[in-house]
């Protein structure tokens, strides 16, 4: 048996560091227009229809079975996984989905955020075994740029999954992209060890998509027998013979997947399918990695290194990342890159608030949804308030940190409106407002704002906060109004 060694992983993605031309749009996406895909679910044997549908701003995948009582929806999130046979399925809400690792990967892939899975069986289609057909069908419709920012979790430090009995490692380290990967070896003489990488996620669809799921020929009847590829055809599964195989067991097999016959290529690949890539196994678990990644529930960014993967161990590896990343969340500061493209610049901000110099006191949005919204003041010394409070001492004045709030969340609430050049917004009442810091020039301040409840008859009532460095300078409970024009 060739040692697949995890230091040997590290050594491949060196060799293979030719900086990625990757385009990750910093924007979220979802599709233009729902479009559907049919066919019959691997494991259940059940034919499907799966239909792709847009979805709003911060909505994620979810898959929504709608040939169940009240159409349950379950969200795409590891904590959902209930089952790892070959594949790894879903379930909340009393419904269950199978094997969504290859629509998940399709979706990653195409860089996709919010979307709405339709599905009118328990599996997906497994269409040829690959996430190929998904992708096609997404293309076809087109992609649709939402006013939000991609929300992605960064890696930050090394965070790995061992599991020294079945020889798996797999690990995430820190870096500004996302890439990955993948080293296996079977212990086969037909495929022994192999490895695939994409340094570019951009390149999923052209390197990876096309790359169908496989077993090899002594799997076949254990998981036959275990009620499993019920689905399973020569066409959308590539079948590994690593062993001299009789031509009584040949003719059993043909009757066992309903086949007047079936043969082995000298290639060891049964049936005369020809692999699409010499290492197609090897990436094809790189598109089950990608997909079972997916349920972390954000885009990721960082370097994916894993020997030996599979369903169990990339799941496990997604709850580690997951919690990670929930332990970073419990105390959220807003995080600003200056290199990403706002979703509103200052332009945009004027065409919406009605506030001008020097009373206009933000000069970014880097976050809108229909929740919350982030938004950027650079302070400086040419302020105009400088000139007349604590001369000598220059601080900005709490006054105008509370009114910069409130602009940023009058872009939230006019956020809700359809036409937001017809209404003004009024600040009508501050409670429970704390100055914990001195805001000086030089300073950039990143405000954000959350709703409290939903609006009601035009009124909202949100919590601010403006942070500096990382650190709460302000916060404040804020209510404000909607009133239209001609009123």
């Amino acid at each position: 048996m060739s040692v697949v060694r995890f230091k040997d992983l590290v050594s491949l993605t060196t060799d293979n560091q030719q900086l990625a031309t990757n385009q990750m749009n910093d924007k979220q996406h979802t599709i233009q227009a729902p479009v559907t895909v049919r066919g019959i679910g691997l494991h259940t044997g059940v034919e499907a229809t799966m239909t792709f549908c847009p979805a709003p701003v911060g909505h994620g995948y979810k898959f929504q079975r709608v040939d169940l009582p009240g159409q349950p929806i379950v969200d795409a999130d590891v904590d959902n996984v209930v089952d790892l046979s070959r594949g790894t399925t879903i379930e909340q809400n009393g419904a269950r989905v199978n094997t969504v690792e290859h629509t998940l990967a399709a979706l990653v892939g195409m860089q996709l955020d919010n979307v709405l899975i339709q599905l009118s069986g328990p599996e997906p289609p497994i269409m040829d075994g690959s996430s190929a057909d998904f992708m096609t069908a997404l293309e076809s419709v087109g992609l649709q740029e939402q006013n939000a920012l991609r929300n992605y979790y960064e890696i930050p430090e090394s965070i790995r999954y061992v599991d020294n009995a079945r020889g798996v490692e797999i690990a995430a380290l820190p870096l500004p992209d996302y890439r990955l990967t993948v080293m296996v070896d079977y212990n086969s003489p037909v495929l022994g060890s192999q490895h695939a990488t994409l340094a570019d996620i951009g390149q999923f669809g052209a390197e990876i998509a096309s790359s169908r799921t496989f077993c090899f020929l002594h799997e076949l009847e254990m998981l036959y027998k275990n009620n499993l590829i019920r689905g399973g055809d020569l066409s959308n599964a590539i079948v590994v013979v690593d062993r001299v195989v009789s031509d009584d067991e040949l003719n059993d097999l043909a009757k066992m997947l309903g086949k007047p016959r079936v043969a082995v290529k000298k290639e060891g690949i049964l049936n005369n399918v020809d692999l699409r890539h010499k290492n197609e196994p090897a990436r094809h678990k790189l598109l089950d990695l990608v997909g079972d990644l997916a349920l972390v529930g954000r885009p990721l960014k960082g370097q994916i290194l894993a020997a030996r993967p599979g369903h169990a161990a990339n799941v496990a590896f997604a709850k580690k990342i997951k919690k990670k990343m929930l332990e970073a969340h419990s105390n959220p500061v807003p995080q600003y890159d200056p290199t990403r493209e706002p979703v509103m610049d200052v332009n945009r901000i004027m065409q919406v608030l009605p506030h001008r110099y020097p009373f206009l006191m933000i000069d970014k949005v880097i976050h809108l949804d229909d929740q919350m919204v982030t938004a950027v003041k650079n302070v400086t010394i040419n302020e105009p308030f400088f000139q007349g409070h604590f001369p000598g001492n220059p601080i900005m004045p709490g006054v105008m940190q509370i009114e910069a709030l409130a602009q940023t969340g009058g872009i939230l609430v006019m956020n809700t409106v359809p036409d937001p050049e017809n209404y003004w917004q009024y600040f009508l009442g501050i409670e429970n407002a704390r100055f914990r810091k001195k805001v000086l020039p030089g300073d950039t301040i990143i405000f954000h704002c959350q709703l409290l409840a939903p609006i009601k008859r035009g009124i909202a009532k949100m919590r601010g906060q403006a942070f500096v460095n990382g650190k709460v300078v302000c916060d404040a409970e804020m209510s404000a109004a909607i009133v239209r024009k001609d009123a």
